[in-house]
């Protein structure tokens, strides 16, 4: 069994237990987050595809942990006119345990 949801314009296939990995979200480790917007679900023989959303349908997952990236490097230089500028980037996210799919 499997589901892909759709959370702030992205989408993501999770299956129970999994842990995905999203923007960071404002709350707590523990805390229990419902996601509500669901967008296919795989019952093993049957598919529901929604029109875009399907009712009555909601995952349920857990705050694992936050975190950041890696750093990525962002180098702007233009040739013969005494221009470098260097800038660096760490993307905050939060891990999410899925805990249940309820259909």
């Amino acid at each position: 069994m499997y589901a892909i949801l759709l959370d702030r314009n992205k989408q993501y296939k999770v299956k129970l237990g999994n842990i995905i990995r999203l923007e960071k979200i404002n709350v707590n480790i523990g805390e229990v987050i419902i996601f509500k917007k669901i967008i296919l679900l795989s019952n093993n023989q049957e598919i529901s595809i929604g029109t875009p959303i399907l009712p009555n349908i909601s995952i349920e997952g857990s705050v694992y942990k936050h975190g950041r990236y890696k750093k990525i490097k962002i180098i702007k230089y233009n040739r013969r006119k005494h221009y470098k500028k260097n800038q660096g980037h760490r993307q905050y996210y939060t891990d999410v345990k899925i805990n249940n799919i309820k259909y």
